[in-house]
């Protein structure tokens, strides 16, 4: 790291106590924020449809919003969801989290009710901040007849309803005029770089979602890293399309704009028309995203009518990259750095990076190298380092790999050997600049439009039709979202072979990314001589248009 370490005080508000923070560099989101608040104060930190938030002004945001969080008898420890869209409350609320000791658990907004229910249940989270109404949908109504028995505060977002956001400031307001924000500030502070930040629910190939425990350490110092070799710095304005639940938006995103005083400028809905339109009148400098965000900007037939001068900065991955996608990235839209990564849930979302001035062909082939601190090698079986140019299990080992599965030493200890590797699952190859290139997966997990997509909880989500006997699903190569998910189904006999049936039915029940794009009923699946479908055989059936 080339930045060295600043001495700064910071002002408590509602206090008038000066406190100390400490010189090395931040441990702790809390120690961040005081740090960017410090250094960078005045300037905006977040600006949404006019509204401006400054870096000194977000602090207070999270301190009144903690202080409202341990009026409803929140304690250090505890953990609290966020259900919704990239907004500015979505921001205020997690690192309001932080500031009362307690840890993030974040919910896809393109979940249903059933399956935030899951996680909220398998996380034990005490309290959920929740959007009221998206894209036509009542959040908080999904819930409505679940079985919550851990859940005792639902706050709702730009709505009415059991606790509006506007209720819990006022709580917190009437908290620190009784207890001081010294009180919270103060304990914020003193909370150990170990301190679990956020988990983040990962499904698996058994179709059960595992939560990933991080630490504060562990995220700040591999973004501190991020930031610095992207070469962010406090004149950049940051369009975060990438979802706050997802690590590339709350991560790469939030965490490395506080890192280097970046203006965060969030997106809620993909719209490229929107988007072409932002870049060039807020003055957007930075946009990460995955290949198919920058796909969809090439290929619109207006984009010429823009000029996306501004944009100087972009970071993308979670998909194979076209090395023509980053030629046109360079050279019609004369994006000066472009970083290609690799990371999973598991490793802060972050474990190798290309770096700038890299060939297009190293930035649209690889994933790049090892980030500072971070050992990644590819083995065989037997957990062997393969020659370089050979393919193996992907593993990686440092700072950055999780604190484990929660409530699940079972899976931790599959995922991480004795030596502290943590075995990703996925196939590569390095070369000898050691590069690390992505070939394959050991699961079955396929990637849509940089969503993970797991075959397995989807099939159990299929089969749960009282048509479907028997069901595989796998990824199948698209232009445009990089794979899409083709269900092949055996039925009852006697059931009406109609593929629309299956189609909606996946639709209405699980998350649009992971609902399969094409159905194939089939009289029986190929399967080797122990009973397993072999997937192999339908993807080679697939690719060579049998169906």
């Amino acid at each position: 790291m080339t930045e060295s370490p600043q001495s700064f005080r910071v002002s408590v508000p509602n206090s008038g106590i000066k406190k100390r923070v400490p010189t090395t560099l931040p441990k702790t989101t809390i120690e961040l924020i005081c740090r960017a608040a410090e250094r960078f104060g005045d300037r905006a930190f977040i600006e949404e449809n006019g509204t401006k938030i400054s870096f000194a002004e977000f602090k207070t945001h999270c301190i009144q919003t903690a202080a409202g969080l341990k009026s409803l008898g929140f304690a250090p420890g505890d953990r609290a969801a966020i259900w919704a869209p990239n907004i500015s409350e979505w921001i205020i609320a997690a690192f309001g989290i932080h500031f009362a000791g307690g840890q993030i658990v974040t919910l896809n907004t393109r979940y249903k009710g059933e399956e935030a229910a899951a996680i909220l249940n398998d996380s034990g989270a005490n309290t959920l901040f929740v959007i009221g109404d998206f894209l036509g949908t009542k959040y908080p109504d999904m819930l409505a007849g679940l079985a919550l028995p851990q859940l005792q505060n639902i706050v709702t977002f730009r709505d009415e309803g059991q606790l509006a956001w506007a209720e819990l400031q006022s709580k917190g307001e009437a908290w620190l005029e009784a207890h001081g924000a010294d009180t919270i500030e103060q304990a914020a502070l003193d909370m150990p770089g170990s301190a679990i930040s956020d988990i983040m629910f990962t499904s698996g190939t058994t179709g059960r979602a595992k939560g990933v425990l991080t630490s504060h350490d562990q995220n700040v110092e591999a973004f501190m890293v991020f930031s610095e070799l992207l070469g962010l710095d406090n004149t950049d304005r940051y369009l975060i399309i990438n979802p706050f639940f997802h690590s590339f938006g709350f991560k790469a995103g939030l965490i490395a704009c506080l890192c280097r005083g970046c203006t965060v400028l969030p997106e809620a809905i993909f719209d490229v028309d929107k988007i072409l339109g932002r870049i060039d009148a807020e003055g957007v400098t930075v946009m990460p995203g995955p290949p198919t965000i920058f796909q969809s900007i090439l290929a619109h037939p207006k984009r010429h009518e823009y000029s996306l001068a501004s944009l100087t900065k972009c970071t993308t991955g979670a998909a194979v990259i076209p090395t023509e996608l980053i030629i046109a990235m360079r050279d019609e839209l004369k994006i000066e750095t472009i970083i290609t990564a690799y990371g999973l849930s598991e490793s802060c979302g972050l474990s190798t990076m290309c770096r700038i001035g890299d060939a297009p062909e190293t930035i649209a082939k690889t994933s790049g190298r090892a980030i500072p601190g971070v050992e990644v090698r590819c083995a065989d079986t037997g957990g062997n380092t393969v020659p370089l140019g050979e393919q193996g299990e992907i593993l990686v080992r440092g700072f950055n790999v999780m604190r484990g599965y929660l409530d699940n030493p079972a899976a931790t200890a599959e995922s991480i050997d004795d030596e502290g590797w943590l075995h990703t699952g996925d196939v590569g190859r390095m070369d000898e600049e050691g590069n690390l290139t992505i070939t394959d997966r050991l699961k079955d997990m396929y990637i849509s439009g940089g969503f993970n997509c797991y075959p397995a909880e989807i099939e159990n989500a299929l089969l749960r039709h009282d048509d479907i006997v028997q069901c595989a699903v796998i990824g199948y190569p698209d232009e445009r979202m990089g794979e899409v998910g083709w269900a092949f189904l055996v039925l009852r006999d006697g059931v009406e072979e109609s593929t629309e049936t299956y189609l909606a039915y996946a639709k209405n029940s699980m998350a649009n990314y992971k609902a399969p794009r094409r159905v194939v009923i089939c009289e029986s699946l190929p399967m080797n001589a122990s009973g397993k479908v072999l997937k192999p055989t339908l993807r080679q059936w697939a690719l060579e248009g049998k169906f």
